[in-house]
């Protein structure tokens, strides 16, 4: 009953109330909780019968199929979608040219730019001859559509943007026919929008922006939680907690805290690096750095192995996220890679450290305790007698060799046989 209610509501509201236009913001890589959030906002407006949808996008890139899924349902909306670049010096570089492109209308903001959208593999690197014109040649026949119908020169420049990795600013772009708008702000852009007809997929429709109401539509938590393991420097963190808690839990198992947290770190860095552009050759250095620091500890020189797994950690890393080719925005910190590695390398030194003094300590439990423990004579005649060692009284021998003993003399307990110490005078 309360969802019919609620719908009714819903429904009332949307004939009823003033023309509304559902803002987002795309702030960061084009991934696919980036895709999830844009899905969402075109549902949304589609229910409240919005009269448009306007992307406010900032973004250097990002994955080629995100983009393409992303592209896919703007086109299929029921409400238009016009994507706005913004705020001043913000970017619409790579994958987030060609969703510009592909908005029912496009407009930037001034001091902003758009543009080099060559592809590049999944590892970071430049493709081959035959691949790059393959995928160039797919890339620029899924923006032909939309970018034809501006003309020549548009067109042009988004090829040159594929081809060359060209890139523009907003009043280039604007001249060049490749948007339709430069908008100071939003409420600039709803009024050069009010009359602006605009090709859906079921013919031309004029939009009506006069008095429209604005309704942010912000990430949700989720959304926000899964773009920000796509940050490379998130996904190294967590993937180094990861494997130094499963280290953890493996030299000393009976717990499960270690265990758990390093499962949870892998698992969420294993979503990020599944996302991000990662040569994952730099795991086999990751693995033998872990290996040369559990290695230190039964080695005769300690230090060295420790020392030698510091540098193979950081080298592992960098090759993980930052070959060559790798965008500059999806590469990790190299200070947080260093920092990380020595901070490691001095909790495998300590633990050594630790380890090394544990087996040179005396035994402090049991009777083997008591070997090199002195004590004071209370009692003695001829081979035997009594003795008072720390704080309790034992019956004592002399043992072979030592000399004469006497009431009063301290001695040093050599043996331990059933409840009785032999000892000698020290």
């Amino acid at each position: 009953m309360f969802f019919v209610v609620f719908a009714a509501f819903q429904a009332a509201f949307a004939q009823g109330g003033n023309p509304h236009a559902i803002v987002l913001t795309a702030d960061g890589p084009i991934m696919p909780p980036m895709l999830e959030y844009i899905k969402r906002g075109i549902k949304t407006a589609e229910q409240r019968d919005a009269e448009l949808v306007v992307i406010q996008l900032n973004t250097p890139g990002g994955s080629i199929t995100t983009m393409l899924e992303i592209i896919a349902e703007m086109r299929d909306s029921d409400v238009p979608v016009i994507v706005y670049v913004s705020p001043r010096n913000a970017i619409a570089g790579s994958a987030g040219a060609m969703i510009t492109m592909a908005g029912h209308a496009s407009a930037m903001a001034p001091e902003t730019s758009i543009g080099a959208s060559s592809p590049i593999t999944s590892s970071g690197e430049d493709l081959n001859s035959t691949a790059d014109e393959k995928a160039k040649q797919i890339i620029k026949a899924s923006i032909r559509p939309f970018v034809s119908p501006r003309g020549e020169q548009a067109l042009e420049l988004a090829e040159a943007m594929i081809d060359e990795a060209k890139a523009v600013t907003a009043d280039e772009a604007l001249e060049a026919g490749l948007i339709d708008f430069v908008a100071d702000d939003l409420d600039d852009l709803l009024e050069a929008l009010d009359g602006f007809t605009v090709e859906m997929k079921d013919g031309p429709r004029a939009l009506d922006t006069e008095g429209v109401e604005t309704q942010p539509l912000n990430i949700s938590f989720i959304e926000q939680l899964l773009l920000i393991l796509t940050d490379p420097n998130i996904a190294f963190l967590l993937l180094a907690i990861g494997v130094q808690a499963i280290l953890i839990e493996l030299s000393s198992p009976g717990g499960w805290v270690a265990g758990f947290i390093g499962a949870v770190c892998l698992t969420l860095a294993a979503y990020g690096m599944g996302v991000l552009t990662v040569n994952w050759f730099g795991l086999i250095f990751l693995l033998i750095a872990f290996v040369l620091f559990v290695l230190d500890i039964k080695a005769p020189t300690h230090g060295a192995l420790t020392t030698a797994g510091v540098a193979s950690f950081i080298v592992g890393a960098l090759v993980l996220f930052n070959s060559p080719g790798t965008p500059q925005f999806q590469r990790v910190s190299v200070p947080l890679v260093i920092g990380t590695g020595v901070f490691i390398g001095l909790i495998f030194f300590a633990i050594m450290m630790i380890a090394l003094r544990a087996l040179h300590k005396p035994v402090e439990v049991g009777a083997e305790s008591f070997i090199g423990k002195t004590g004071t004579i209370k009692a003695f005649h001829g081979e035997s007698g009594q003795a008072q060692v720390g704080s309790e009284l034992w019956s004592v021998e002399k043992a072979e060799g030592s000399e004469e003993i006497r009431k009063g003399d301290t001695i040093e307990v050599v043996e331990v046989r059933g409840l009785r110490l032999i000892v000698r005078k020290k």
